[in-house]
């Protein structure tokens, strides 16, 4: 199966081509009024499926802190022809890092770390970092870090540091050589992809992450990376749990996202997707939900990638957002917490060009719209690596999931469009 899944494709940016002989074309609406309130994002996730271009598609949009529509098309699984619901499980890849950037920031609202505290507070190995003089260069002709790495810089990824899905060359072989990845992919090899085995735990990869040089001077430069699975080690040390019990305590638990998880138990595997790359004109599962790779328990919990939830999780975790802390009368973190980490934490000074976020800014963990960026101000989120995406507008009001499953995320414009064309049906 020559099947390449790039480096690109584990990226949670913002956006496969061929059929598969039998995907349902059958739509279905969990608010009866679901199509006629979105038409056009109705009509734009069907479309995929109709086409054969994915197995499934689904919609999440919230009004304020009012119940949630869901509608989707298409099935989980190709092999097992189970339609896709407000239950369904999908890998949310980068979509994790905002659940991760508002778990620091609880930690910051207990006092327990500042926003600007140097992590070698929590983390002594990173005092004395050294940055390469040529990122992606050698690994040897390094300087000393003109600053420490900052919790801030964690959250914003400006922290100076790589990421094995983005480096090239010797600093990209030493992350591979010390198991620092973000992610899970398959069990399969998959070209284009080197064979790495994970650290062991969160505390091994940051030790070893912590013997390598960065690939920029910390609080320059905007580079996607490593950073919030390392913060996630970070809040391990501030609060005295593990990062996953972290998350379930102070998350999790009180949203009631019982569905979350950094992997999926036998129980739950017949609401488990299947993730698809495109080959030869049909969709090939690379990672079956019957026997992914998530229903094993991660080496460590990948603050910046590993998490699994479903559409109506995930939108309890949007609607705390957009009420500021606060949903469906459970608060979990101070009004003015919940709105420093939806601004922009990076200066004007850090360079974004040609970055993911260039002419926009970054909060905890997610892209954060200026007066300036497409959809105008207030829009907080991030995308994940197959394909699904989730933001708040406050703006508007809204809060908005998009969910499918396929790598490169970015070989069909569902991703990439699917919030313009919700934007085409709340603005109308």
């Amino acid at each position: 199966m020559n099947m390449m899944v790039t480096r690109r494709a584990l990226l949670g940016g913002l956006a496969l081509g061929g059929g598969a002989a039998l995907l349902p074309q059958a739509a279905w609406a969990w608010k009866a009024d679901s199509t006629a309130l979105y038409p056009a994002t109705s009509a734009f996730i069907r479309g995929f499926v109709d086409r054969r271009e994915l197995a499934g598609t689904l919609a999440a949009i919230g009004k304020g802190q009012a119940e949630a529509s869901f509608f989707g098309a298409g099935v989980q699984s190709l092999s097992d022809g189970v339609p896709v619901g407000p239950d369904t499980l999908w890998r949310l890849y980068s979509m994790t890092k905002p659940v991760t950037g508002i778990a620091a920031m609880l930690l910051i609202e207990d006092g327990r770390m500042k926003l600007d505290q140097p992590i070698a507070d929590f983390l002594p190995a990173f005092a004395n970092m050294k940055v390469q003089n040529t990122p992606d260069g050698s690994i040897t002709d390094v300087r000393p870090a003109k600053g420490p790495i900052t919790v801030r810089q964690l959250l914003t990824h400006t922290a100076g540091l790589g990421y094995n899905i983005i480096q090239k060359g010797p600093i990209k072989k030493a992350y591979d050589d010390a198991g620092i990845v973000g992610g899970r992919a398959s069990r399969l090899p998959i070209p284009g992809l080197a064979p790495v085995t994970p650290a062991p735990s969160l505390a091994a990869m940051a030790d070893r992450l912590a013997a390598l040089p960065l690939v920029y001077e910390p609080g320059t430069k905007w580079s996607y990376s490593i950073s919030l699975d390392l913060l996630g080690r970070v809040i391990e040390v501030a609060s005295g749990q593990s990062f996953d019990a972290f998350l379930k305590a102070r998350l999790f638990d009180p949203l009631g996202m019982a569905s979350t998880g950094f992997s999926v138990a036998a129980k739950d595997v017949a609401r488990f997707t299947s993730n698809y790359a495109a080959f030869g004109g049909a969709l090939i599962p690379f990672d079956p939900a019957t026997s992914s790779i998530y229903l094993d328990q991660p080496p460590y919990p990948f603050g910046g990638g590993g998490l699994v939830s479903s559409a109506r999780d995930y939108d309890r975790f949007l609607a705390m957002l957009l009420g500021e802390g606060e949903t469906n009368g459970v608060r979990v973190m101070k009004t003015e917490t919940a709105r420093l980490a939806m601004s922009n934490l990076i200066d004007h000074s850090v360079d974004r060009k040609g970055s993911f976020i260039d002419g926009q800014g970054f909060g905890a963990g997610g892209r954060v719209s200026l007066p300036t960026s497409p959809g105008g101000e207030g829009i907080f989120g991030w995308a994940g690596a197959a394909g699904t995406i989730g933001f708040v507008h406050r703006g508007l009001g809204y809060r908005v999931g998009g969910y499918t499953q396929i790598m490169p995320p970015e070989t069909v414009s569902f991703q990439g469009k699917f919030g313009e064309t919700v934007f085409q049906d709340v603005m109308r």
